[in-house]
């Protein structure tokens, strides 16, 4: 918040006007215990969101061993989990609010935030298996470093701006 300052000094007869706007707002600062928990609430809804899109597409290819290029399959997932992300976000929403305003929030949602979750488990995932495959073990990797990635920023649009989906 931003707060104009007048000032006003006679000086000689004369009469000086002066102003100043100073910023009220408190500086930003990454140890508030409660915005990191809620920050890692909005983050696992969104994982969910995500992750349910994205696994699905790579294990349907997987699974019907369609011959597609790795990278093929990863901007797909992505999309998909995207897609599948905006409508569990939707749902969620239009408990709170009327539906058509349930999607708009979703829409406005930071795909910042969506983006770096889907591009960070899809590189783990090509990093440790070299393509777009799911194993057992490589799962629970995939999850945590898509958790990890988008967290500190979701943190900072919460603190900052006090914005977050949930």
């Amino acid at each position: 918040m931003e707060i104009l300052f007048l000032s006003l000094e006679k000086e000689s007869g004369v009469i000086n006007i002066s102003s100043s706007i100073k910023n009220l707002q408190p500086k930003f600062h990454w140890k508030c215990k409660h915005t990191w928990k809620r920050s890692a609430k909005n983050t696992a809804w969104c994982l969910l969101g995500c992750s349910l899109g994205d696994f699905g597409t790579i294990l349907f290819f997987q699974f019907y061993q369609i011959p597609w290029l790795t990278l093929s399959i990863m901007i797909l997932a992505i999309i998909n989990g995207l897609i599948t992300s905006l409508l569990l976000e939707t749902i969620i929403l239009s408990r709170q609010m009327h539906i058509s305003l349930a999607i708009k929030t979703a829409l406005s949602m930071s795909f910042i935030s969506m983006i770096s979750m889907e591009v960070a488990m899809n590189v783990a995932d090509w990093i440790i298996l070299g393509e777009a495959k799911l194993v057992w073990w490589v799962v629970p990797i995939m999850l945590i470093v898509g958790f990890l990635t988008p967290w500190p920023y979701n943190y900072y649009r919460l603190k900052k701006y006090d914005i977050s989906c949930h």
